[in-house]
């Protein structure tokens, strides 16, 4: 893998091609856990594990799987791997495990997942397509922390509102005053559609802003001499 492959992988995964602010994938999920930090944090996490290792698996064996048959062979893969972090985090994180509930099991139909397997890992070689599991999980991680984060504030004043069931010895942090009141929308289903609608018209917003740069930045010497031979 090249510096400039491993750059637009990476970038693809954070912003261009956001799973959650540009592609508009696994949105029941992002929606229902993003109460707080903590429960969008982990089940990201547990995204990224499955995409990366779905991801390796799928490149390394798609000269083996038959065209016709490949969607429910991937489907396999994934729901493998779900399994076994859906057992882990019962045995590990069990509280956190209940809280997060039917959504770590649906990630095996999660459209984040199936859609990188199939668009990116099945044409792509092993490295470059754990990268890109990587990268597109991360990208799902810092906008579910963001939104998390946003909601929480809102809807109670605190931050990393059960913490304690990853680290014991940790506290949510109070950051509004004790007696604010909390905004009850912040953390219903309406409040994340409205916030969500706010991050997605934020990045598009700093999207325009770069191509109106890009447009008002002078040409490259390399650019304009290739123009001038051209004419010539």
């Amino acid at each position: 893998m090249t510096r400039d492959e491993f750059s637009t992988i990476a970038y693809n995964g954070l912003w261009k091609q956001n799973t959650a602010l540009a592609q508009l994938l696994g949105l029941c999920p992002l929606l229902a856990v993003s109460t707080n930090i903590v429960n969008g944090v982990m089940l990201a996490l547990a995204t990224i594990i499955v995409m990366a290792l779905a991801n390796v698996a799928v490149a390394a064996l798609r000269n083996f799987i038959p065209h016709e048959i490949r969607i429910p062979v991937f489907i396999l893969i994934v729901a493998a791997l779900v399994t076994v972090v859906d057992l882990l985090f019962n045995a590990k994180l069990h509280e956190l495990y209940v809280v997060l509930g039917i959504f770590i099991p649906l990630i095996v139909t999660n459209c984040i997942v199936l859609a990188r397997v199939e668009a990116f890992a099945a044409k792509n070689p092993p490295l470059n397509s754990t990268v890109d599991g990587i990268f597109m999980g991360l990208g799902l991680l810092w906008t579910l922390a963001v939104l998390g984060a946003m909601r929480e504030l809102l809807g109670s004043g605190m931050l990393f509102t059960g913490i304690d069931m990853v680290f014991p010895s940790l506290s949510p942090i109070q950051v509004l005053p004790a007696d604010y009141p909390g905004l009850l929308i912040g953390l219903l289903p309406p409040g994340a559609f409205i916030l969500l609608g706010c991050m997605i018209a934020w990045k598009n917003w700093m999207d325009a802003r770069a191509a109106e740069r890009a447009k008002r930045r002078p040409p490259t010497p390399e650019v304009v001499a290739d123009t001038a031979e051209a004419g010539a």
